[in-house]
C-alpha cells in the first residue's frame, strides 16, 4: 500500500501555514506546560496501521498538544488482530486512529464490527483513515459502520488531524459523562429498589450508607444521624446516630452531642442547622435529607477527593429519592405500631398477642393463657367519664404487671380485656385474683374492681393462635355465667360444645340463605265442640341431608346473633300470606298465631315490618294473633304497654305464651293489652299426673278467667287431657290429640275435612 505522505512544510511545528490558526483555536492548550504543575491523566489513542511512518509521524504531529485540557497518549498495533488483543486488555482507550487495509483489504472494517459487536466497546471513537480514496466509499461506508469519521491520509495535516482527535475526544467525553449519568441512575435506582426491600429505620440507614458509598465508588466509611427536631433544626440533645460504618461503627446510637470526632460533629450539626448539603474534599460530603414534621436526617461520607459536577448531580437525585424513602420506613414504623401495638396502654394489641400465642406454642409445657375482663368497666365510663376509664385501664395494667410479673406477655386485646400468658406459677386464677384485693387509686378516688378470668393451660388446647385465644373467651363465658370476679380454666369439653354450636349457626345461616327454613302449622281447636279456630305457625330446619334440627336447638342461636331479626320476619309474612290463603277458601274467622322472640319485639322497626306484612298479604288484620312470652310481657313495662298499644292500633291481637313459668304481676297483667293466655304444655301434664300440678293448672286457668282473657292450653295429647282441662275451665287446646304441625297444603285440606265433619 502507498506510504503516508505527510506536507513537508508541515514537518516541523510552527512552518505550515494552519499553525497559525492552530494556535489561536487552541489558546492556552497549545502550551505544554499548561502554566501549572498539575498532573492530568491523558487521553489514550490507539493508531492501528501497518505502516510504521504512520505511527511516528502522527505522533510527532500531536506532540505537546492538549485537546480538553489534557495530554495525548498514544498505543501502537500494526495490525487488525494486535489491535483486536490489545483492545482485549485496554478499556478506557478513547480514539482508535484505524488504517482500513492492512492485512486484508477490508481488515480495518472487519475491526470495527470486531469493536462494536465482539468486544461491546461502544464509547470509543473511531476514525478510518485510508491512503487509497475511493478504495470504500465514503458515504456508504459511514452508514454501514459505527464510526465517528473517515479520512484520508493525504487530507490529514497537523491541523486537521488535531480538529478530528478533538471532535472524536469530545463525543468521547460526552459518552463517558452519559454512561457515567446513566449508571449512577440504575446505582440510585437498585439502591431504591434494595432499600425498599428494609423494614425498620435503623436497618435503612444502614443500607443508605452502604449505597451511597457505592454511588460514590469509595469504601463504606459514614454515619448518619437522625432528628426529631422538637427543639428546632441543629438541636444536639435531639439528634442521634442511627447508622455508621467502617471507622464510625462504635457510634451508633450515640447522641450527636457525645460524638467525639470535632469536624463530625459539626458538620453534621452545621448540615442539620442549615438545612442544605455540605460538600468538602478534606472534611467530607454531608447530606441533608428533609422529612416532614421538622424531623430531619443527615449522612456524612468520607470521600477524600472533590467531587465532579456528574456526581454531585447524582447525589442531588439520590437524596431526594432516599427522603421519601426515608418518609415511608417512618411511615412503616407508625403503621407497624398501629397495627400491633394499642396505643393508648403501648401494650400490645390483639393481633401482636395472637402471635405471642404461636411463638409460645413452640413449647406450651408449663405456659397458661389468661384473658381478662373487668367487670362493669361500662358502668365505671358512665360515672366518671371516658378520660378517666383511660386512667382506670392504665393503673389495671401496671397492677397486672406489679403482681404477675413484667415476665408475662400482657396485651390489651378488646376495650376492657387484656390477655396474659406466662408461666403457670405467674398466671392463674389465684394471683389474678389477688391483683384486684386492693382498691385501686385513680385521680384521688378508691375504686374497688374486680375481673372475670378464663384462663387455657396451652397443654389442654389444640388450637392456635386466634382459635386459642377463642378457647379463652369460651372459658370466660362460663366463668360470667358463676358471679362477677370468677374464673374459669378451660376443658376440651367446653370447645367441643361451643364449636358444635358455632357450626350449627353457621349452617343455620347457610339454610336460611338457602331457603331451607319453612313454616308448618298446628291447628288449634275448641276444647268443648273441637271446631278448628284457627292454627299456629311454627318454624322448621331441614338440612341439606334432609335431617330435621329441633327448634330448640337454633332458635336460642338465632335469638344470640341476630338472626333471627330476619328468620321472624319470614316467619311473619309466609304466616301472613297463607292465612290469606285461608280467607279467600272460606274460612273468614280463621286464627293465624305467629311466635315473636324478644330480640323482634325489641327491635326499632318492629311494628314497620308488622304493618307492611299487613299491607303487603292484605289479611284481615283482626286474624292475627302474636305470641309473646310472659317474662317479655313482664320486662320494661312502660315499653311493652307501648308496644302493645301500637299492635293493637294496626288491628292483630296479643296473647301470652308460656304463661304461669315466669313471675307475672297481677297488676301488671291488668295493664296489658292481651286477649289470650296460652298455658304451658308442663303444666297440662302435670295436672294429669299429679295433684299439685292439678291445683296449679286449676290456678292458671282461673286467673286467665278472672282477667277475661281466653285460655288455650298446649300439648294435648290425650282424650283425658281434654276433658280434664274442660273440667278447669279452659277454652281451647292445641296439640297431638287434634291434628300434628302440617306444611300449608295439608293444612287447607285438613280444614276442609274438619270443616266437612262439623257439619
Amino acid at each position: 500500500m502507498p506510504e503516508y505522505q505527510e506536507p513537508a512544510a508541515a514537518a516541523t511545528p510552527g512552518i505550515h501555514p494552519d499553525d497559525d490558526l492552530l494556535e489561536f483555536v487552541d489558546g492556552p492548550e497549545g502550551n505544554a506546560d499548561g502554566g501549572g504543575s498539575t498532573i492530568l491523566m491523558p487521553w489514550r489513542v490507539l493508531i492501528v496501521d501497518d505502516d510504521a511512518d504512520v505511527h511516528k509521524a502522527t505522533e510527532l504531529a500531536m506532540q505537546g498538544l492538549l485537546i480538553e485540557g489534557r495530554p495525548l497518549s498514544f498505543l501502537h498495533a500494526s495490525s487488525a488482530a494486535e489491535a483486536r488483543e490489545m483492545m482485549r486488555r485496554e478499556q478506557d482507550l478513547a480514539v482508535v486512529l484505524l488504517d482500513v487495509v492492512m492485512e486484508s483489504e477490508n481488515a480495518g472494517l472487519q475491526l470495527v464490527r470486531q469493536i462494536r459487536e465482539d468486544l461491546q466497546q461502544h464509547a470509543v471513537r473511531i476514525v478510518l483513515r485510508t491512503g487509497q480514496p475511493g478504495y470504500a466509499p465514503e458515504i456508504e461506508t459511514v452508514q454501514a459502520y459505527d464510526i465517528n469519521d473517515y479520512k484520508t491520509k493525504s487530507e490529514l495535516t497537523r491541523t486537521r488531524l488535531y480538529t478530528v482527535l478533538t471532535a472524536a475526544i469530545r463525543s468521547y467525553k460526552q459518552i463517558c459523562a452519559l454512561e457515567i449519568n446513566r449508571k449512577g441512575l440504575e446505582l440510585i435506582v437498585e439502591a431504591s429498589t434494595e432499600l425498599s426491600r428494609l423494614r425498620g429505620l435503623h436497618r435503612f440507614a444502614e443500607g443508605v450508607v452502604t449505597q451511597l458509598c457505592a454511588l460514590l465508588g469509595v469504601l463504606p466509611e459514614g454515619l448518619i444521624c437522625a432528628q426529631a427536631g422538637s427543639e428546632g433544626p441543629g438541636d444536639l440533645c435531639e439528634s442521634r446516630v442511627i447508622a455508621a460504618a467502617g471507622q464510625y461503627g462504635s457510634l451508633i446510637n450515640s447522641p450527636l452531642a457525645d460524638v467525639q470526632v470535632t469536624h463530625v460533629r459539626e458538620r453534621l450539626t452545621q448540615c442539620l442547622r442549615e438545612r442544605r448539603h455540605l460538600f468538602d474534599e478534606q472534611h467530607g460530603t454531608c447530606l441533608y435529607f428533609g422529612l416532614s414534621g421538622e424531623r430531619a436526617m443527615a449522612a456524612m461520607v468520607d470521600t477524600g477527593r472533590e467531587l465532579s459536577s456528574m456526581e454531585l448531580q447524582l447525589l442531588r437525585a439520590f437524596c431526594t429519592n432516599i427522603a421519601v424513602g426515608f418518609e415511608n420506613v417512618l411511615l412503616y414504623s407508625r403503621l407497624l405500631d398501629q397495627a400491633y401495638q394499642d396505643p393508648l396502654l403501648h401494650l400490645p394489641n390483639r393481633v401482636r398477642f395472637i402471635e405471642l400465642l404461636d411463638q409460645n406454642l413452640r413449647d406450651p409445657s408449663g405456659v397458661t393463657l389468661a384473658l381478662i375482663d373487668l367487670d362493669d368497666f361500662a358502668g365505671v365510663n358512665d360515672a366518671f367519664g371516658h378520660s378517666f376509664g383511660d386512667l382506670v385501664l392504665r393503673a389495671v395494667a401496671q397492677r397486672l404487671g406489679e403482681c404477675l410479673g413484667f415476665n408475662t406477655a400482657m396485651a390489651r386485646v378488646s376495650a376492657d380485656s387484656f390477655g396474659l400468658i406466662g408461666p403457670d406459677s405467674l398466671v392463674n386464677s389465684e394471683r389474678i385474683r389477688s391483683a384486684f384485693t386492693e382498691p385501686f387509686e385513680v385521680a384521688e378516688e378508691r375504686l374497688q374492681l374486680s375481673a372475670t378470668t378464663g384462663l387455657v393451660r396451652l397443654t389442654d388446647s389444640n388450637a392456635r393462635g386466634s382459635e386459642l385465644l377463642l378457647d379463652a373467651q369460651i372459658a370466660l363465658k362460663r366463668a360470667k355465667q358463676q358471679h362477677r370476679g370468677a374464673a374459669q380454666y378451660f376443658s376440651p369439653e367446653m370447645g367441643t360444645d361451643a364449636r358444635e354450636r358455632f357450626k350449627l349457626l353457621k349452617g343455620l345461616r347457610a339454610g336460611f340463605e338457602e331457603n331451607r327454613l319453612f313454616v308448618v302449622y298446628q291447628p288449634q281447636v275448641d276444647l268443648a265442640s273441637q271446631r278448628a279456630l284457627g292454627a299456629e305457625a311454627l318454624l322448621r330446619w331441614r338440612t341439606a341431608d334432609g335431617t330435621f334440627v329441633p327448634p330448640d336447638q337454633f332458635i336460642p342461636l338465632a335469638e344470640q346473633s341476630g338472626l333471627i331479626i330476619s328468620i321472624g320476619e319470614f316467619v311473619l309474612r309466609t304466616a301472613c300470606h297463607q292465612l290469606k290463603r285461608m280467607e279467600d277458601l272460606g274460612h273468614q274467622d280463621f286464627r293465624m298465631c305467629v311466635n315473636i322472640s324478644l330480640a323482634q319485639f325489641r327491635h326499632p322497626g318492629f311494628i314497620a315490618t308488622l304493618q307492611r306484612a299487613l299491607q303487603d298479604s292484605g289479611i284481615n288484620p283482626r286474624n292475627l294473633e302474636l305470641e309473646i312470652t310472659e317474662s317479655m310481657a313482664m320486662d320494661d313495662g312502660e315499653l311493652v304497654r307501648q308496644l302493645l298499644a301500637e299492635i293493637k292500633r294496626s288491628g292483630a291481637s296479643v296473647a301470652i305464651d308460656d304463661f304461669g313459668t315466669g313471675f307475672s304481676s297481677l297488676s301488671q297483667l291488668r295493664q296489658l293489652e292481651v286477649g289470650r293466655l296460652k298455658i304451658d304444655r308442663a303444666f297440662v301434664r302435670e295436672a294429669q299426673n299429679s295433684s299439685a300440678g292439678l291445683t296449679i293448672a286449676h290456678m292458671v286457668i282461673n286467673l286467665g278467667r278472672g282477667l277475661g282473657l281466653t285460655v288455650i292450653a298446649e300439648g294435648v295429647e290425650t282424650e283425658e287431657q281434654r276433658q280434664q282441662l274442660l273440667a278447669l275451665g279452659c277454652h281451647e287446646g292445641q296439640g297431638w290429640l287434634f291434628a300434628k304441625p302440617m306444611a300449608a297444603e295439608m293444612l287447607e285440606t285438613w280444614m276442609q275435612e274438619h270443616k266437612h265433619a262439623q257439619h
